[in-house]
C-alpha cells in the first residue's frame, strides 16, 4: 500500500505522537476494504506503542475509519482512502490526534474550542483535487480540537452511489447538518468566521485599531508575495491584507516554466511563497476582502482601504495586486449549473466525470491542457473554441488532436449550457461560419477562456483599462500619489507568475522610492538614515 520511502517518512512523523489513540475500521469485503485495513495495519504497526487498531467498526459506510482519542468523544472519520493529495491530510489528522500542536494560532485554536452547537460535516473530496486538503485538513482540526464537531471525510470515488445521489459535481463541496455548507477552497479562518457570528466585528475592530504601515499590499498572489519581501527587506513597516494567500496559484496544478524551478505545483509554490513573506517582518492578513480605497485627503496623507468585514486599515502607500480569476462563458444555463456539472478546474473535478463525455470551452493553452488530461479519466471530450483555430502551443495541439476520445471544433460559439433543473445535461453551439447551431448532450463543461481582473471595487477610484485592468506605468505607479499596482490585475502584458513577482518587487522599490522622498516630518524612522543618504547625495 505504501512504498518504503513513504514507510520511512511516516514512521519519522509518527514519533511526534505522544497521546495514546485508537484507529477502528468499518470493513466489508470490497478491494477498497483490503487496501484501508492494509494501511491501517502499517500504520499501528509503526508506533504500536501509542496507536491501537480495532476492526469491528459498524458505520453505515464502508470502508471508513475513525481517530479516537483515549477518553474524548470528539468524532474524525475517513470514508475511503485518504491517499494522493489527500494523504498529507491523513498525516496532520494522526498527529493531531496523537497530541502533537497544529500550525495554528492559538488564538483561533481558542475559538474553535469555544464554537457551541451540534456540527455535524461531510466533505467530499477526489484524491487529484489540489483544493480539497485545506479543507479537510481545516474540518478535521476542528473535530479534533472540539467534541461538539464531527466530521467525516468522504473521498468520492469510492461512494458513487452516494455522490450520485447527492447530486455532487464538484469539489470539495461541504455540508452541515445534511444542508449546504460551502463548496471549493475555504480556510480554517473562513469556515470558522462563517460558523462564529461575531468573529467578523472582532476582527474588523482588531485591524482598525492598528498602527499605520509604510507599505500596505493588497492581494496574497506571487505579485503582493515579491512586494511584501522587497519592502519587508528595507526595514519598513509592511502589511499584506489578502482574501486568499497565494492567490490563482493555488488552482494551478502544473508550474514549469518559473525560471531556475524546473516543476512544482501550485499549492506548493503558494506555500513557498507564504514561508518566504512570514520569514520576514511582515503583518499577513488572511481571509480580508477589500471593499474600498480612499486616496489620501492631503499631499504625503494617509490611504485607507476599507474592508468587506467593517474594519479599515491605513498606510503611507498601497500596493494593489489583487490579481484575477477565471473568467465566465456569460450564456443561460452557466450560473444556475455551476457545480452541478459546469466546473472550472479539471484536476479537482475531473474524477467525478469518469466514464462520461464532457466539455471544455476554451482553446488556449489552458483549455487544451484540460482536454487532455480530461481524455485520460472520461470516456469522451469535446474542446469547443471561439476563433478559427486552436491557440494552445503546437505541441499541446499535437498531443490533444493524437487522442482516440477527444473532438476539436473551432469558430464556434457557446449559446447555452442546459440541464434538467437539477443538474447539467448538454451544451448548444453555433457555427460562426454557417450560422447552423447544434446541441451536445454532455455531462459537464469546463470553462477555460481566460481571465478577468479582480477590480471591480476599485472602480471610480482610479483608473482602469477598457477590460478593467488598473493602468500603471513602467515603475507600476497608478494615477493615484502613493498607490503601485502589480500583476495579473495590471495593464502589464502576459500574465504570468514569473512577470507578476517581478512586477511585485519593482512596485515595493518604487513606493520606498515614494517614501524616501516625502517630506522628513512623514518620514518613517526606519527609512529616516537612507533619507538623509539621499538628500546628502542631492547637495553634494
Amino acid at each position: 500500500m505504501l512504498t518504503q520511502e513513504l514507510k520511512t517518512q511516516l514512521a519519522a512523523y509518527l514519533e511526534r505522537v505522544s497521546q495514546p489513540f485508537e484507529l477502528v475500521a468499518s470493513l466489508d469485503d470490497s478491494e477498497t476494504s483490503r487496501d484501508m485495513r492494509a494501511l491501517l495495519e502499517t500504520i499501528q504497526s509503526l508506533r504500536a506503542d501509542k496507536i491501537s487498531l480495532r476492526l469491528d467498526g459498524a458505520d453505515a459506510r464502508t470502508p471508513s475509519f475513525t481517530l479516537q482519542r483515549s477518553g474524548s468523544t470528539n468524532s474524525l472519520r475517513f470514508a475511503g482512502l485518504p491517499l494522493g493529495h489527500e494523504f498529507t491530510s491523513l498525516v496532520l489528522a494522526l498527529l493531531w490526534t496523537g497530541g502533537h500542536p497544529p500550525k495554528v494560532e492559538p488564538e483561533l485554536i481558542d475559538q474553535i474550542k469555544a464554537l457551541d452547537g451540534d456540527f455535524n460535516f461531510e466533505v467530499y473530496m477526489s484524491l487529484t483535487c489540489h483544493n480539497c486538503p485545506d479543507v479537510v485538513q481545516a474540518l478535521s482540526l476542528m473535530a479534533i480540537f472540539n467534541p461538539k464537531i464531527k466530521t467525516v471525510v468522504i473521498e468520492g470515488g469510492a461512494f458513487q452511489e452516494e455522490v450520485t445521489r447527492r447530486q455532487i459535481m464538484a469539489v470539495p463541496i461541504v455540508f452541515l447538518n445534511g444542508a449546504d455548507f460551502g463548496s471549493g477552497r475555504m480556510t480554517l479562518e473562513e469556515i470558522v468566521a462563517k460558523l462564529d457570528t461575531g468573529a467578523a466585528a472582532r476582527d474588523a475592530a482588531k485591524l482598525s485599531a492598528q498602527a499605520p504601515y509604510d507599505v500596505l499590499i493588497v492581494g496574497g498572489g506571487p505579485a503582493g508575495a515579491a512586494a511584501a519581501v522587497y519592502a519587508a527587506r528595507k526595514g519598513i513597516r509592511t502589511g499584506i491584507a489578502a482574501e486568499r494567500f497565494g492567490g490563482q496559484v493555488n488552482d494551478t496544478m502544473g508550474i514549469e516554466n518559473f525560471i531556475s524551478v524546473t516543476e512544482t505545483t501550485g499549492p506548493k509554490f503558494a506555500a513557498a511563497l507564504e514561508a518566504h513573506v512570514k520569514s520576514y517582518d511582515v503583518n499577513l492578513m488572511n481571509g480580508q476582502k477589500a471593499d474600498k480605497l480612499i486616496a489620501a485627503t492631503e499631499p504625503n496623507g494617509l490611504i485607507e482601504l476599507q474592508l468587506a468585514n467593517g474594519g479599515s486599515l491605513k498606510s503611507k502607500t498601497v500596493i494593489l495586486s489583487t490579481g484575477a480569476r477565471w473568467r465566465n462563458v456569460n450564456v443561460p444555463g452557466e450560473q444556475e449549473y455551476k457545480n452541478k456539472g459546469v466546473a472550472y478546474c479539471p484536476h479537482c473535478d475531473g474524477p467525478l466525470f469518469k466514464g462520461k463525455r464532457v466539455g471544455v470551452i476554451g482553446g488556449g493553452n489552458s483549455g487544451v491542457e484540460a482536454a487532455i488530461d480530461l481524455a485520460g479519466i472520461v470516456e469522451h471530450v469535446t474542446l469547443i473554441e471561439f476563433d478559427t483555430k486552436l491557440r494552445a502551443d503546437a505541441v499541446l495541439v499535437d498531443k490533444l488532436k493524437s487522442l482516440p476520445n477527444t473532438t476539436i471544433i473551432v469558430n464556434a460559439q457557446t449559446t447555452e449550457i442546459t440541464g434538467d433543473g437539477s443538474k447539467m445535461n448538454g451544451l448548444t453551439y453555433k457555427d460562426r461560419a454557417s450560422g447552423d447551431v447544434t446541441h451536445l448532450d454532455m455531462a459537464g463543461v469546463f470553462v477555460q477562456i481566460g481571465l478577468v481582473p479582480n477590480t471591480e471595487w476599485l472602480k471610480g477610484t482610479l483608473e482602469l483599462s477598457r477590460h478593467g485592468e488598473i493602468m500603471v506605468d513602467a515603475r507600476g505607479q497608478t494615477n493615484l500619489p502613493g498607490v503601485f499596482a502589480a500583476g495579473d490585475c495590471t495593464t502589464v502584458p502576459f500574465k504570468q507568475i514569473i512577470i507578476a513577482t517581478g512586477d511585485g518587487a519593482k512596485a515595493a522599490l518604487s513606493a520606498f522610492d515614494h517614501l524616501m522622498r516625502m517630506p522628513a516630518v512623514a518620514t518613517p524612522a526606519a527609512v529616516a538614515p537612507a533619507v538623509a543618504a539621499t538628500q546628502e547625495l542631492a547637495t553634494a
